[in-house]
């Protein structure tokens, strides 16, 4: 059986995410993202699975600046999944949630939360922790303290906690990515992929300096080509102020024509690029769709 790494706690929303890509894997928590990606380089797990961007707060900076600064891999695959934010406290706090003096969760998910913090816990003190699901696990280990964690149904069920407050998130189309990265240069495969599969080609562009129309330049070489850029993100070199380099997500698979003449324009302009991944995309509902198929097809 494979392992897959992802960030923990249990009852995280990356373990659910992890679950719906990979069901048939061991999970295995960690306590921080770069700790589950160096995992995978150690060999201690095949793949692993961390949060990439999320609808309201934009990219996870860790994830990217790691993968691109640390621990290259290869993008495997994605999934996008609904994300819902709950109020959890312990039994003995539910009648009195709204008088709690301190919130923990992870940064992200305290700004997609930040107007009902503001509203209702306005003189609560916020304190980080390094996911949903560590969050929650506090909360029952310190069940005396007055106090909240911000996460999901299933941490709430896995803790033994109380739902104060369901969706308190600012904003209802709240969805994250999750990225699954491997050592592996195959493409990932689980029985999932289609002809109706979508894929993105992940690749970081640098400029050869920094000149008017230089980006310009970058952009009219998909353009041309008709090829569809899902994403543009700027990012510091961490060489200097001013230094960047940009990461371009094109809406198709790599082949062996448009991505490879994309490549060499660049390069003739004097770019650095770099293909970090082509990998197919799914959502959370397709694949749950899915594998309900699978299950009443081995009922049947």
């Amino acid at each position: 059986m494979e392992r897959t790494g992802y960030l923990g706690p249990q009852g995280s929303f990356t373990e659910a995410a992890a679950k719906a890509l990979v069901p048939n894997d061991e999970r295995v928590p960690f306590r921080s993202i770069p700790d589950t990606m160096d995992a995978v380089k150690e060999g201690t797990v095949s793949r692993a699975v961390v949060p990439m961007e999320n609808a309201i707060e934009g990219s996870v900076n860790i994830t990217l600046d790691y993968f691109i600064h640390h621990q290259r891999m290869n993008m495997a695959a994605e999934i996008s999944a609904p994300i819902e934010q709950h109020l959890l406290v312990a039994p003995s706090h539910l009648k009195s949630w709204d008088r709690v003096k301190k919130v923990y969760s992870h940064p992200h998910a305290i700004a997609q939360c930040h107007q009902f913090l503001r509203t209702y816990l306005p003189d609560a003190e916020i304190s980080y922790v390094n996911s949903t699901a560590a969050a929650a696990k506090y909360i029952q280990e310190n069940q005396l303290e007055n106090a909240a964690a911000i996460a999901n149904d299933i941490a709430a069920e896995a803790y033994g906690l109380k739902i104060a407050q369901k969706k308190i998130n600012d904003y209802e189309n709240n969805r994250t990515r999750f990225m699954l990265f491997t050592n592996e240069e195959a493409p990932f495969t689980n029985g999932f992929i289609s002809a109706k599969t979508d894929y993105k080609t992940t690749m970081m562009v640098g400029l050869s300096s920094d000149y008017s129309g230089a980006l310009h330049q970058v952009l009219a070489a998909f353009a041309w080509r008709k090829i569809n850029l899902s994403k543009i993100e700027s990012r510091p070199t961490k060489t200097g102020l001013g230094n960047y380099f940009f990461i371009i997500d094109a809406a198709m698979k790599q082949d062996d024509i448009l991505i490879p003449s994309v490549c060499e324009e660049l390069k003739t302009l004097g770019c650095e690029v770099q293909i970090l991944g082509s990998y197919p995309c799914f959502t959370w509902e397709e694949l749950s769709r899915f594998q309900k198929e699978m299950i009443k097809k081995e009922v049947t």
